[in-house]
């Protein structure tokens, strides 16, 4: 049996959760005070996935860039594919919060939207 210690980032307690790995793969979660924790602690060991947040340049706008984030979280080994794909994005302003700035960011299905608006210079 293998034993893992998280924190869980499921909601703003950030239990520690111990979670015990049978043979057969089965787990038992403890130390949670929601559902949530279980659930985090879960997905956490067989499908790791992040919101990953970044910014990209902006022309002609009040601001030099924009900060972005991906509208779903994406699988963690593929953050750094993600973040490569936005570093040669530029967007001319104006800029509205929501707009989705690339689709399908590193062949993860999840778009990449913009978190503020940049108005025209």
């Amino acid at each position: 049996m293998k034993v893992k210690e998280l924190v869980c980032i499921g909601c703003p307690l950030g239990c520690n959760l111990k979670v015990e790995i049978s043979e057969e793969g089965s787990m038992e979660v403890t130390g949670n005070t929601c559902p949530r924790g279980a659930d985090y602690a879960e997905k956490e060991l067989t499908d790791p996935r992040r919101i990953v947040t970044s910014s990209v340049r902006v022309s002609g706008g009040h601001l030099p860039c924009v900060s972005v984030k991906t509208e779903t979280d994406i699988p963690k080994d593929k953050i750094f594919d993600c973040v490569k794909a936005l570093k040669n994005v530029e967007l001319l302003a104006p800029v509205k919060i929501g707009q989705i700035v690339a689709e399908n960011v590193a062949g993860t299905g999840a778009a990449v939207i913009a978190t503020k608006d940049i108005y025209v210079q």
